[in-house]
């Protein structure tokens, strides 16, 4: 028969098997990423660029309507682009997901709107924000990146010019604010 002594330690609790599970992680806090979300509209808002815009949609701060005008000297000069920006639970640690609502032409955006740009992928990072991706896109316009495209067409018209900015043109009026769902 052992004999404890009453006024020593606990025994200590075996070291966790690799087989229990995990204990499930901490839930997100919507009111901090609500937060941070009004912090980035009211600095979108009083940032004066030019070009760029973004408003939540009705009540919903985790969606979002933007606008993108064209930068001159590009081919979608003057041209206006609306998106949709869906931000996640866990922004700023997950990017949001963003797509042309407006019919856009482009080597790197395909027939649904998608984007196809490192910051909105694999390249994400918490310090960027709403402003960064709206003219990290507007950015696209002008430099696509035609060596990994989304639409193979419009990135081997890229190095014409002339006959691209007509069909962004065509493609522009024709297909305003309708896409392919």
């Amino acid at each position: 028969m052992e004999v404890r002594n009453a006024t020593g330690p606990p025994p200590s609790p075996a070291p966790p098997s690799s087989k229990q599970p995990r204990p499930p992680p901490n839930p997100v806090d919507s009111t901090s990423v609500s937060q941070r979300l009004q912090k980035e509209l009211m600095s979108l808002m009083m940032s004066g660029n030019v070009g760029v815009s973004a408003f939540p949609e009705g009540e919903n701060i985790f969606s979002w309507v933007g606008t993108i005008v064209g930068v001159k000297g590009t081919p979608y000069e003057g041209l206006s682009y609306k998106l949709s920006l869906r931000f996640p639970l866990d922004y700023p640690f997950k990017p949001p997901q963003v797509k042309f609502e407006t019919a856009c032409f482009h080597p790197n955006v395909d027939q649904y709107g998608h984007i196809c740009l490192d910051i909105l992928q694999d390249m994400w990072s918490s310090a960027y924000d709403c402003r960064t991706v709206l003219l990290s896109i507007q950015s696209l316009l002008g430099e696509p990146n035609v060596e990994s495209p989304l639409n193979s067409y419009a990135a081997s018209l890229w190095s014409n010019q002339e006959d691209y900015k007509k069909i962004v043109r065509k493609h522009h009026a024709q297909g305003a604010d309708v896409l392919e769902s």
